[in-house]
């Protein structure tokens, strides 16, 4: 568990799925990160279980510590066809404007750089996604430099 002055977050597990619903069917959330039906949500909560379990991180409840409610999720997610860890904060949008999300992220930041063996993490947002992009700046992230391609 990652405790911030706020905040309590800890690893997603399948018993969080209608809260994880809840989430994704606010379509103001869900523009930038896609819905979970009731049938697809404790798939997707099984891959974040196993995926604690295999690399040891993965999503994160972000929950309130004054009073237990859950307001997102947030953590560091691998994606194998990058071989790459996301950085990711999506919360309930009654909870934006707060700084909960640039507190989540940063505490999961935090705790990836000091307990995993990575370089870097990336943040990926969807065109149009402005509030997350201030959160990412404010976290420190940086567009990717045009001039420097792949390699191929």
């Amino acid at each position: 568990m990652i405790e911030t002055e706020r905040l309590y977050l800890r690893p997603l597990e399948t018993s969080d799925v209608h809260a994880f619903v809840g989430l994704h069917a606010d379509p103001r959330v869900n523009r930038f990160v896609g819905r979970f039906s009731q049938q697809q949500a404790p798939e997707r909560l099984a891959e974040v279980e196993q995926q604690w379990a295999a690399r040891g991180h993965g999503l994160c409840a972000v929950e309130l510590r004054s009073s237990g409610e859950f307001i997102g999720r947030s953590g560091l997610q691998y994606w194998q066809q990058f071989d790459e860890i996301e950085l990711g904060w999506p919360l309930k949008a009654e909870r934006w404007g707060r700084g909960y999300a640039t507190e989540a992220a940063q505490a999961c930041l935090d705790w990836g750089f000091a307990n995993l063996e990575a370089a870097y993490f990336t943040a990926l947002m969807r065109p149009g996604n402005y509030q997350s992009v201030k959160v990412a700046e404010r976290l420190g992230f940086s567009p990717p430099d045009p001039s420097v391609r792949p390699e191929a």
